[in-house]
């Protein structure tokens, strides 16, 4: 939670994109990376984050991710969104895959009891 944020630049699918206070509402999508805001003392403050959303309503700002993880060096932050974030998506997608072929050989002998 923080007040006075001046800008803001983050990771989409489409690119980086970067916010300035008021300006028109908005919704994005983030993708694993690194997000970058400037506090009211001109200070930027990095984050490496997972995916989620960011929305701009008015002069708010929400950011919702699945992960962060705050840091000073840029390069310790890139290795925690490849290491930590990027491998756990993959993970998922394999654990998906493997949900998605157990509810299909599901469906597929239910539906064969109906017509026995």
């Amino acid at each position: 939670d923080e007040a006075d944020v001046s800008r803001i630049v983050a990771q989409t699918p489409e690119g980086s994109y970067g916010l300035l206070p008021h300006r028109l509402d908005c919704v994005a999508a983030l993708a694993p990376g690194i997000l970058i805001y400037e506090n009211a003392g001109g200070h930027e403050v990095c984050l490496a984050v997972d995916e989620g959303v960011m929305v701009e309503t008015g002069a708010q700002v929400l950011v919702s991710v699945r992960r962060a993880t705050p840091g000073k060096d840029l390069g310790q932050l890139l290795d925690a969104v490849t290491q930590q974030f990027l491998a756990q998506d993959a993970q998922d997608r394999s654990l998906r895959s493997v949900l998605d072929q157990l509810e299909s050989g599901f469906r597929h002998r239910f539906a064969g009891f109906q017509y026995e």
